[in-house]
């Protein structure tokens, strides 16, 4: 009764597995329905053979045992075992790639495996994905050949321990993955080596060696790449080190080579016979300037060179270009400031032709970054040139081209002096250099023969002043006239000049402030600034026959 039971079902399915293999098939399986006697035919067969899984399954699940009775019967004859009817001896589904993965999916039917199965082949399927564990739920058997698939993963050495009767193995060809417990325990002296070639799980000796070879060899050399690789970094390129391991002030040509994208024409903005001055873009994003000395450095030179420097990193002051550090190689030396996008005060006369408190503001302001480096930093020296001194965007004045002088007292002077032809050219806006044959020598020459009497010709035409303004102009005048004369000792102090200076704009502030009224009181207030001035004048002796 059973077996005629399951011919007639294995008639069934082999009509709807040959037609198609695909979900279809699984769908098919859970729809068919066991007939009224398929209890009765399992409960016999148990009585008969109480060995069968299903037997020992509690509670049965008839419908899962009807669906391996019929997968069961389909797959003996796909194995193509001569007899089904009366024994399931092997399942060969070797060079099957189509239907074998559809058979491992049949979880129910492994679950219930039958007994009589001894041998298990499903070679050269390109079976992918982990080992199919299901399969060692038929622990009676002998054989099993998964060779020839691309199973990976960890292998279950484990689970193979119930399969006591397993003498042939083959898991050959297949990417599992590498596991020294195949080759210790007792699992590799049950099988010979000829059971895992190219499995991955054994250590394939000759390819060992040559791993080993290769480690020996190649790490050393690898060791030496990075090392100078790390060494060229240290040396050349340093900014690629983390912030910690880099040095804050030092740089290297290549940093200012990669910084001014090769040192192009499109990046230089300024040259002399002895300076080159690009600007830039560090790693970081930081916009710079590199002041770059043509001449060969020599050693004593780059040493004064990085003493410098040392003292010009530690400027800092809202009237001065910071300066972020140095470069100090053989054939190549540079300064590396902040980059400024504003323009020169030369530049800025030239083109905005600003007016008298704008002028006012920028002297003043220029002062205040000399008062600082002479009293923090009087070895400081610097150039005090229109052409030199930058404007930020918001209009704030940047002394630049700083450099260390040994004599302070004398520079000192020098400096005023400097600082007198500054505020000469901010009221007439003439270049020395080029407009006069004497350069500043008849610059100043040409101020004092117009002084006072002729203070409209040496004043810039462009300017409009009201008559307060050109009182303070005139008084102006004459402080860049006095600390220009460097005979007579009688040059003004950098404090007092800022005092000045500092009066006059307070003093331009009241008489053009919208809510100032030309009354008698007010114009007081307004010459009370001017007489303070004047009386500085005065204390020094100043002649109007000297100019």
């Amino acid at each position: 009764m059973a077996s005629i039971s399951a011919n007639l079902f294995v008639v069934i399915v082999s009509t709807i597995l040959s037609t198609t293999l695909s979900a279809s098939v699984i769908e098919d399986l859970k729809n068919l329905i066991p007939p009224p006697d398929f209890n009765t035919t399992i409960m016999t067969n148990c009585l008969n053979n109480p060995t069968l899984r299903y037997c020992n399954s509690s509670p049965m699940d008839l419908h899962e045992i009807f669906k391996f009775t019929i997968v069961g019967s389909h797959l003996c004859n796909e194995s193509k075992n001569p007899n089904c009817v009366e024994s399931f001896p092997k399942i060969d589904l070797r060079n099957r790639p189509i239907i074998a993965p559809l058979y491992l999916s049949f979880s129910f039917f492994w679950k219930y495996c039958p007994l009589s199965v001894l041998s298990i082949d499903l070679s050269n399927n390109s079976l992918k994905g982990s080992f199919p564990t299901d399969l060692l739920q038929c622990t009676q058997i002998r054989a099993l050949d998964l060779s020839h698939n691309e199973l990976s993963g960890e292998f279950p050495i484990e689970s193979f321990s119930p399969l006591t009767n397993l003498t042939v193995l083959n898991l050959s060809y297949n990417h599992f993955l590498e596991s020294d417990q195949v080759s210790e325990t007792w699992f590799f002296k049950r099988f010979t080596s000829t059971s895992f070639l190219h499995s991955g799980l054994l250590l394939d000796h000759k390819e060992f060696r040559v791993k080993l070879v290769s480690l020996l060899v190649g790490f050393p050399i690898f060791v030496i790449l990075m090392v100078g690789c790390l060494g060229w970094i240290c040396l050349h390129r340093p900014d690629f080190l983390p912030r910690m391991l880099q040095s804050k002030h030092k740089f290297t040509p290549s940093m200012l080579k990669a910084a001014t994208n090769g040192f192009s024409k499109k990046n230089l903005v300024g040259k002399s016979e002895a300076v080159d001055i690009y600007r830039g873009t560090l790693r970081d994003g930081t916009k710079v300037g590199v002041e770059i000395y043509l001449d060969n450095i020599t050693k004593e030179n780059r040493r004064k060179l990085v003493q410098e420097c040392k003292v010009l990193v530690q400027l800092c002051h809202k009237n001065t270009v910071r300066v972020l550090g140095w470069c100090d190689k053989r054939r190549f030396g540079a300064i590396v400031t902040e980059w400024v996008e504003g323009q020169s005060v030369e530049a800025w006369l030239l083109g905005a032709n600003p007016p008298w408190k704008h002028r006012l503001r920028l002297m003043i302001g220029v002062v205040e970054g000399m008062c600082y480096l002479q009293e923090r930093w009087p070895d400081v020296g610097y150039d005090l040139r229109t052409s030199s001194v930058l404007l930020s965007n918001n209009q704030e004045p940047l002394i630049s081209r700083f450099k260390i002088e040994d004599d302070h007292i004398n520079n000192s002077t020098k400096k005023i002096y400097k600082l007198g032809v500054f505020l000469l050219e901010i009221i007439a806006n003439r270049r020395p250099h080029e407009e006069f044959e004497g350069g500043e020598a008849g610059f100043i020459e040409y101020v004092r023969m117009h002084y006072p009497a002729n203070l409209q010709k040496a004043i810039d035409e462009k300017m409009k002043l009201t008559e307060s303004g050109f009182e303070q102009v005139k008084q102006v005048m004459k402080l860049g006239i006095m600390c220009t004369d460097r005979t007579s000792n009688r040059q003004p102090s950098l404090r007092e000049v800022f005092n000045i200076l500092s009066r006059a704009y307070k003093s331009f502030s009241v008489f053009t402030s919208p809510n100032h009224k030309r009354s008698h009181g007010d114009r007081g207030k307004g010459n009370k600034q001017i007489q303070s001035n004047l009386s500085f004048f005065r204390k020094l002796d100043v002649q109007e026959s000297y100019c």
